[in-house]
């Protein structure tokens, strides 16, 4: 018989894998919607691989629940467990070690996504934190049709000698910090729920195995046990 506490353990991890499944998901279907900062921090490609990882997540939470429920000597279910689990793992270490290596290079990464968004993405960014271009007023295209940089006094308020200071990669790099950081942390913290269940799966399979050849031996003595 599985120790009930190996079971509570066990059910614990179970709850925890289903609720980083559902953060990634909805995370992933609600960043999609219009959000001028998100949408720039973030491509479409980024959500959909945290759709990916949500749905793997998902997935395994439903493995582990069948896996669980078969009958004492059979263990197969909780061995494909472990091998979704491992994969879980892969996909998790992958998709984390990247945004966490695109964070290193934030303030050139978003220089680039700076120059390659929309005029009108660049128009409400300068709205937004009052600022104009991106290292210095004059290093993008600047769009003064409209907006805080069409001012034509704006320019004349800036101090060139400390350009960051009136630019706008302070300000997108803060947001951008503190958002790709929150989210390699919290989808590397999901490696301690896979490996937690993991490890709880492995302690389930040994004590049915056991059980499974304690009975055998017993039935073999004529069920009479061993005392």
């Amino acid at each position: 018989m599985v120790s009930k506490r190996i079971l509570g353990f066990y059910g614990f991890t179970q709850m925890w894998l289903l609720a980083a499944a559902a953060l990634s998901i909805a995370m992933s279907v609600v960043w999609k919607s219009p959000n001028l900062m998100i949408n720039f921090t973030f491509h479409d490609i980024d959500l959909t691989a945290g759709l990916i990882l949500g749905i793997f997540l998902l997935v395994t939470f439903f493995i582990s629940v069948f896996a669980v429920l078969q009958k004492n000597h059979v263990t197969i279910g909780l061995v494909i467990l472990n091998w979704a689990l491992i994969a879980d793992g892969i996909v998790v270490l992958v998709i984390g070690t990247i945004i966490w290596f695109y964070s290193l290079h934030q303030r050139q990464n978003y220089f680039d996504v700076f120059k390659a968004s929309s005029p009108q993405t660049r128009i409400d960014i300068q709205n937004k934190f009052s600022c104009c271009g991106y290292f210095a007023f004059n290093d993008t295209t600047m769009e003064t049709s409209s907006g805080f940089c069409s001012d034509p006094t704006v320019a004349n308020r800036f101090n060139f000698s400390a350009p960051e200071m009136f630019a706008c990669v302070s300000h997108i790099n803060s947001f951008t910090d503190f958002t790709l950081n929150n989210t390699f942390t919290t989808i590397y913290g999901y490696m301690a729920i896979v490996i937690s269940l993991f490890l709880a799966s492995l302690c389930i399979i040994h004590q049915r195995v056991e059980t499974e050849r304690f009975r055998k031996i017993d039935s073999k003595r004529g069920g009479r046990g061993f005392v």
